[in-house]
This record gives C-alpha cells, sequence and structure tokens, in this order.
C-alpha cells in the first residue's frame, strides 16, 4: 500500500486520479483550498486535508507532506492574476518539492504541460507567460533536485472519453482527455523507470503504460 499525497486535489485532472490510485489499493490524500469541495473529494475516495498551498511555508508543508510516500502536484492558480500564477505554480511548488526533501518523501510527480520548455515561444506581453514561465521554473527546480522525480507533460486537456492511450512528444497541440492524463499519472507512480524523465505527450495510439515505458 502506497501513500499518496495531492496537492490540488480538487482539480479536474485530480478527481479523475483519486478513483484510479483507490483502485489500486493506495491511500490517496488530497490537499484543497476550500473546505466546500471536501465532500466531492472524499465521493472520489480520497482524504480531503484543507490547507492553502499559497500561505503554507517549507516547515508547514513538511509536516504536512511527512509520512505519505509519493507527491503529486497537480495544484495551479487557474491563471487571471500573474502574481497568484507565481505565487502556486513557481513559489508553492518549489516549496513543496523543498518540503518533500525535507520530510524524506523522495518521489515526486509535477503535472505540468506540453510546452514547458526555456524556449517554451511565450512572448512577454501574453497573458499566458506568466503560466509559462512558472511551470518552467518549477520543472527547472525539481529536474536540478535530488528527488526521484517524474515531470509528466500533457498537451491540451481535453474533457472528451478516456481512450487509454497516448502519443509521445506529438506535434501541435497536443489534445488529450483529461482522463488519460490521470491514468498517465497513475501508471508513472507504478513504473519507476518514469524516474528523472520529462515525459510530453498528447492523444495518441500507443497504450499509456507501455508508452510511459522507460
Amino acid at each position: 500500500m502506497t501513500r499518496i499525497l495531492i496537492f490540488g486535489g480538487h482539480g479536474r485532472v485530480a478527481l479523475l486520479l483519486e478513483p484510479l490510485l483507490v483502485r489500486e489499493g493506495h491511500t490517496v490524500t488530497a490537499v484543497i483550498r476550500d473546505p466546500a469541495h471536501e465532500a466531492e473529494v472524499s465521493a472520489a475516495g480520497a482524504q480531503p486535508v484543507v490547507a492553502d498551498v499559497e500561505l503554507l511555508e517549507v516547515e508547514q508543508l513538511t509536516n504536512l507532506i511527512a509520512g505519505n510516500d509519493v507527491v503529486v502536484w497537480s495544484a495551479g492558480a487557474g491563471g487571471g492574476n500573474p502574481a497568484r500564477t507565481y505565487a502556486v505554480d513557481r513559489d508553492a511548488a518549489i516549496r513543496s518539492m523543498d518540503a518533500a526533501a525535507a520530510a524524506g518523501v523522495d518521489r515526486y510527480l509535477m503535472v505540468s504541460w506540453l510546452g514547458s520548455r526555456a524556449d517554451h515561444g511565450v512572448a512577454s506581453g501574453s497573458s499566458f507567460f506568466p503560466y509559462a514561465d512558472a511551470k518552467w521554473a518549477a520543472d527547472e527546480h525539481l529536474a536540478a533536485s535530488a528527488l526521484d522525480w517524474t515531470i509528466l507533460a500533457p498537451g491540451t486537456l481535453t474533457l472528451d472519453a478516456p481512450t487509454g492511450r497516448i502519443q509521445l512528444d506529438p506535434a501541435g497541440g497536443g489534445e488529450v482527455p483529461r482522463a488519460d492524463v490521470a491514468a498517465a499519472i497513475a501508471a508513472a507512480i507504478d513504473d519507476d523507470s518514469t524516474i528523472g524523465r520529462t515525459i510530453r505527450f498528447g492523444g495518441g495510439g500507443e497504450v499509456i503504460g507501455h508508452a510511459i515505458a522507460g
């Protein structure tokens, strides 16, 4: 039995991920900001913990993470406010990585995006730039850490039905159902060959488990 802590536990991907992990026999704790979301998270099979990651310092995050085996970062500010995007998608994410290291929880999975690269190509004046910049900074910090990290970088998320299949390094926007992203996260948790890798993917024709295997 693996104890998994998910930051951003009420996000659309996380709510699809939680039942998958519970069915596999894992114990799942979901960190959420709004107490009004506790019932929905509980219905997905996870234990909700109300905490605002934007406000927690490393020591508090360390206490929150301690005792788990895996950390999944699926939290985000949701865009719209550049300052909050940096505060959550970059700064809080980085603090959570440092806290995982301090807590001795080495396995860490980051849910990023397909274009998260140094040369992401998003213009500095674009409303999307703070997100692109923040995610790249967080990914860089994680990749430079001593954690057993995996960065999962899907393309444009859709609400389409799951296919159970993806394509690595897709051309274009790499549209992919959120349910397939959740399945890819679950598969990566169980596959140590994904450690130390950034896995960029979109919708495609290869079975998820086979696609991500190193």
